[in-house]
C-alpha cells in the first residue's frame, strides 16, 4: 500500500487543480464525441483518464464508463511494464489485451506518454469501444466461442506512434482485420487527437503552477480520495457479509446456474472481497478476465459513496482475491468478449446486495442486465452499397429504492454514461427500422418500492444480404431478483419475427442467425427488482402506476393484492375496491410461500394450459423454464427458488 501524505498545497491551489483534471479528461471527451466516426463511440461508450508517472489514474472524466475506468489504470501499467525504459516524447501505445488489465477486444486503448524537459510524467489514456474488431461475427460478439481467437484482433502493448513517426504499416496491419476499417482509422484518429488535446491543457497548466505543484497535485488528489475514503469506513462497523449471484447457464451443459460468490469484509478502514467458490470457466463469452472483475467490485462499492471522486486513491482502500481459472478470473485464450453481460453487472449488484445491508439508508435492488444486439451484413439501399453495423443496447430498469421506486428506461449500471442511441441516426446509417420503442408494462420488480420499468424496442430488416444478428445478454433465468422482501421483473429474451407463422424464441444471448429481408424482431429489457413486500406498497401508489401504464390491473391483483376497477380509463378513472383489496392481500399473504414449494411439473402444466402467465411463473412459483420448449429447468429453478426465499421470502410477514 502506497503511503498517505498530508496535503501540502494550499487548499485554494489544490481545489483548482483538482478540479482543472476533470476538466482536462473532459475535454478529451468533447474532442472524441466531435470527431468519432462510430456511433457507438458518438453515444458515449467511451471513456478517458489521467494517469501520473507510474499508470496510477489521477482523474477521470465526469461521464465515464464505470468498467473502463476501473481497468485503465491497469493498462497504462501494462504498457508501463512491457516497454519499461523505451518510451520517448512523441510515442503513442495501442491495447485493447483484456488479459493485461483491459475488458474486451472491442475496447481499444490509445495511451500517449508526456514529459516535461525530457522527463515522463504522465500517461494521457483514451478508451474507445470500436463497434468491430474482427472475428467470426459482425460487431465481435460470438455466443460460441469458447477462445479468444473468435473474438476478433488482440492488441498487446504495441507502438503506433513512434517519435512523433506514425507506423502506418502497424496500423494497417491491425484495423485490414476489422470490418469497416475506414470507421477504425477514424476512430483511432480521434482517440489519438483526444489524448493531443489533453498533453497540451496539462502542459498549460504545468506553464501556470509549475512542475512541482502539478506533480504535488497528483499524488495529493490521490491521497485526498483515499484520506476520505478510510474515514468513512471507519464510521461503518466492521463484519462479513456474503451472497451469491448467478450467470445463466454454461451452454455446454444446459440447466444449472453459473454461481458467483462474493465476500466482503469491512476491517477498520479496508475493504476485502473475497470471491472463492465462484464457479470455474464456462464455455461461452461469458467470461470475465481479472481485471474487469475487479473493475465491478470498484464500481459496485463505488455507488455507495457517490460523493467520493474516483481515481487510484480509492483503489487502495479494496483488496480482492479472484481465483484463477474461474469465471471471474479467465485467462488467455479463454473468451471474456460477453464479460460485461455475464460476471461484472454480476458482481455489481452482488455488492449492491451486500452494502445494502451495511448502509440500508442507500439500499438498492438489482437492475436490468446489460443487453448488446447487433446485425452486420451488407447494406443494399440506393447509394450504399457497403458492409453495415448495426450495434444497439436496451435501456431497462434499475432496482427499487429504500425510499423511492427504481428508475425507469435507464442506462445500464455498467456505463451510466452511455446514451440512448437516437433511432433516426442509426435508421440513416443502417437499413434496421425501429417499429417501436416503449416502456413494457408489468416489467419493473413488485416491491414496497418497484423497480424500474424495462423497455421493448422493435425493429424490421429492409434492404440486406448475407446478414447476422447476434446478442450479448443474460438473466433469462437468473431473472432481475429484488431485496428485504421484492419480488423479480421479467426475464430477457428476443424474438424473431413474432405474432407471426415463423415465430421463434431466440433467447439472451446468440450468434450468427441468419436474416433477411423483411424480418422482424423484439427484444424487451428486464426491469429492476422490487425493495419490500409488495404487499406494504400503499395502494394508492399502484393506482398511480396503473394510470402511468407501469402496472396492469391484472398485475395490481396478483403482484400486490390490489383490486382496481377502471371507470373511465381514457380520463384515468380508476378505483381501489378496499374490501376485494383487503381480502385479496390476505388471500395472497396466506399462499405466497406454499405456491413456491409447489411441484414446478404441476405449475408447467398450468402454464401450457394458459391457467398462470409468464410473470405467474417467475414471481409466484419461482419456477424458471426454457421458452422456447416449455419445459421446466429443474436445477435453475430449485437454485431461483434458493435465492428468492433467501432475498425475499426471508423478509415476509
Amino acid at each position: 500500500m502506497e503511503v498517505m501524505k498530508n496535503n501540502s498545497l494550499d487548499p485554494v491551489t489544490f481545489e483548482v487543480l483538482k478540479n482543472s483534471f476533470i476538466n482536462l479528461v473532459d475535454q478529451m471527451s468533447e474532442q472524441i464525441i466531435r470527431t468519432c466516426y462510430s456511433f457507438v463511440i458518438y453515444n458515449r461508450d467511451f471513456s478517458s483518464a489521467l494517469c501520473d508517472a507510474n499508470g496510477n489514474i489521477v482523474m477521470q472524466g465526469t461521464q465515464d464508463i464505470a468498467v473502463h475506468v476501473g481497468t485503465l489504470h491497469l493498462t497504462a501499467k501494462a504498457i508501463i511494464e512491457y516497454f519499461q525504459e523505451d518510451i520517448h516524447p512523441g510515442d503513442v501505445f495501442l491495447i485493447n489485451d483484456p488479459y493485461r488489465g483491459g475488458t474486451h477486444f472491442s475496447d481499444v486503448r490509445v495511451i500517449r506518454p508526456v514529459f516535461y524537459r525530457k522527463t515522463l510524467i504522465a500517461f494521457i489514456q483514451s478508451n474507445g469501444h470500436w463497434a468491430d474488431v474482427g472475428g467470426g461475427m459482425p460487431g465481435s460478439f460470438d455466443v460460441s466461442s469458447k477462445a479468444h481467437f473468435g473474438e476478433g484482433v488482440r492488441i498487446p502493448p504495441t507502438r503506433i506512434w513512434s517519435k512523433g513517426n506514425y507506423l502506418k504499416d502497424v496500423a494497417n496491419l491491425i484495423v485490414s482485420n476489422m470490418r469497416v476499417p475506414e470507421e477504425r482509422f477514424g476512430d483511432l484518429r480521434s482517440q489519438v487527437e483526444a489524448t493531443k488535446v489533453a498533453e497540451k491543457e496539462l502542459l498549460r497548466l504545468i506553464d501556470k503552477y509549475t512542475i512541482d505543484k502539478v506533480l504535488l497535485a497528483f499524488a495529493e488528489v490521490q491521497n485526498y480520495v483515499e484520506r476520505l475514503t478510510r474515514e468513512k469506513l471507519k464510521q461503518l462497523p466492521n463484519g462479513t457479509w456474503e451472497t451469491i449471484d448467478y450467470i445463466d447457464m454454461d451452454p455446454d451443459f444446459g440447466d444449472g446456474m453459473i454461481p458467483i460468490k462474493v465476500k466482503l469484509s469491512i476491517k477498520d478502514d479496508q475493504i476485502v472481497y473475497d470471491l472463492d467458490g465462484t464457479h470455474s470457466t464456462i464455455g461461452c463469452f461469458l467470461n470475465a478476465t481479472f481485471g474487469s472483475s475487479l473493475s465491478g467490485l470498484y464500481a459496485g462499492t463505488k455507488t455507495f459513496f457517490p460523493d467520493i471522486p474516483l481515481n487510484s486513491g480509492f483503489y487502495r482502500v479494496i483488496e480482492a482475491s479472484l481465483p484463477k481459472g474461474s469465471v471471474v478470473h479467465a485467462d488467455w485464450p479463454v473468451a471474456v468478449s460477453g464479460f460485461c453481460s455475464g460476471p461484472f453487472e454480476k458482481i455489481m449488484n452482488a455488492c449492491f446486495e451486500l452494502w445494502s445491508h451495511i448502509m440500508p439508508e442507500k439500499a438498492l435492488a438489482c437492475s436490468f442486465n446489460l443487453e448488446y444486439l447487433l446485425i452486420g451484413g451488407w447494406d443494399q439501399r440506393e447509394g450504399y452499397n457497403q458492409f453495415f453495423m448495426w450495434y444497439d443496447w436496451m435501456v431497462g430498469g434499475h432496482g427499487g429504492r429504500i425510499s423511492k421506486d427504481g428508475a425507469n428506461a435507464m442506462s445500464p449500471v455498467f456505463g451510466a454514461g452511455l446514451s440512448v442511441q437516437p433511432c433516426e441516426g442509426q435508421e440513416r446509417l443502417t437499413p434496421v427500422i425501429t417499429s417501436y420503442h416503449k416502456i413494457m408494462t408489468d416489467s419493473g420488480g413488485p416491491g414496497e418500492y418497484r423497480g424500474g420499468c424495462g423497455v421493448e424496442k422493435g425493429g424490421t430488416l429492409t434492404a440486406i444480404q448475407d446478414a447476422v444478428m447476434s446478442v450479448c445478454c443474460d438473466r433469462s433465468r437468473s431473472v432481475t431478483w429484488g431485496i428485504f422482501g421484492g419480488l423479480p421483473s421479467n426475464p430477457h429474451g428476443n424474438w424473431l419475427n413474432p405474432q407471426t407463422d415463423k415465430e421463434e424464441f431466440l433467447g439472451a444471448f446468440f450468434s450468427n442467425v441468419s436474416l433477411k429481408e423483411g424480418d422482424r424482431f423484439t427484444r424487451p429489457s428486464a426491469g429492476g427488482g422490487g425493495l419490500g413486500d409488495p404487499l406494504k406498497r400503499n395502494p394508492q401508489s399502484v393506482l398511480e402506476d396503473v394510470k402511468d401504464g407501469y402496472v396492469s390491473i391484472a398485475r395490481a391483483e396478483k403482484d400486490y393484492g390490489v383490486v382496481i376497477k377502471a371507470i373511465d380509463p381514457d380520463v384515468d378513472h380508476y378505483e381501489i375496491l378496499q374490501e376485494e383489496t383487503s381480502s385479496m392481500r390476505n388471500y395472497i399473504r396466506e399462499n405466497r410461500k406454499v405456491w413456491l414449494t409447489e411441484d414446478p411439473q404441476n405449475v408447467i402444466i398450468k402454464y401450457r394450459d394458459g391457467i398462470i402467465g409468464k410473470l405467474d411463473l417467475i414471481r409466484q412459483y419461482g419456477v424458471i423454464i426454457d421458452f422456447s420448449t416449455n419445459t421446466v429447468l429443474e436445477k435453475t429453478t430449485q437454485q431461483f427458488r434458493e435465492m428468492l426465499h433467501k432475498r425475499s421470502v426471508a423478509y415476509w410477514e
